[in-house]
C-alpha cells in the first residue's frame, strides 16, 4: 500500500512538472511568434528607409547629419542578431527617434512636404507603424503573460530548472515621446 501511494505521488508530481515545463515552452514560443510579426514589419520599414533618405536628400542636402544618423540607426538595428529580442527593442527605439527627425524635416521644407514620392513613402511608413503598433500590443501581452508566469508561483520555483527566459516589453523610450526640434541656425 505504501509503495502504491509513493508511485501515485511520483506520478502526480511528474504530471505537475510536465505541465509547468509545457507552460514555459508555450509562453516562450508565443512570445517569439509575436516578435516574428514585429520582425516582418521592421524589415519592411528597413527597406523603405533608404528610399526616404534619397528623397529627402534632394530637398534638404545640408541636413547631411540627420540623414546619416537615420542610415546609421537603420544599419545598427539590422545588425542586431535576430534571436536577441531585447537588444532589437533598444535598437528599434533609437531608429524610431531618428525617423522622427526626417519627418520633422518634412515640416521645415514645404517643397519636400508636397513631393509625391515623399508623401507616398511617408504613407507607407505610416501603414507599417500602424501595423507595428498592433503587433507591439500583442507582443507586450505575450511578454506580460510569460514574465508573470516565470515570476509567480509555481513558475518561479522551476524557472531556472526549465530555462525560463525573461523578455523586455517593446515600449517607446522617453526620448521618442518628446517633440523633435529642428533648428536651422
Amino acid at each position: 500500500m505504501t509503495v502504491l501511494i509513493i508511485i501515485i505521488i511520483i506520478l502526480v508530481l511528474g504530471f505537475f512538472l510536465v505541465q509547468v515545463f509545457n507552460r514555459f515552452a508555450k509562453n516562450r514560443n508565443v512570445v517569439k511568434d509575436a516578435w516574428s510579426n514585429i520582425d516582418v514589419a521592421l524589415k519592411r520599414r528597413y527597406d523603405l528607409i533608404p528610399n526616404l533618405v534619397e528623397t529627402v536628400k534632394g530637398y534638404a542636402a545640408h541636413e547631411k547629419t540627420t540623414l546619416e544618423n537615420v542610415i546609421q540607426a537603420r544599419n545598427a538595428a539590422m545588425a542586431v542578431p535576430s534571436d536577441d529580442i531585447n537588444a532589437q527593442i533598444k535598437a528599434e527605439n533609437q531608429l524610431q527617434q531618428t525617423l522622427r527627425s526626417i519627418f520633422a524635416l518634412g515640416e521645415a521644407y514645404p517643397d519636400l512636404k508636397a513631393n509625391a514620392s515623399f508623401l507616398d513613402l511617408q504613407q507607407k511608413l505610416n501603414e507599417i507603424e500602424i501595423n507595428l503598433e498592433r503587433s507591439r500590443r500583442y507582443y507586450n501581452g505575450t511578454v506580460r503573460e510569460n514574465n508573470t508566469y516565470g515570476e509567480s508561483f509555481p513558475g518561479v520555483m522551476f524557472a531556472s530548472m526549465f530555462n525560463y527566459q525573461h523578455f523586455d516589453f517593446f515600449e517607446t523610450d522617453a526620448a521618442s515621446r518628446e517633440n523633435v526640434k529642428v533648428d536651422f541656425n
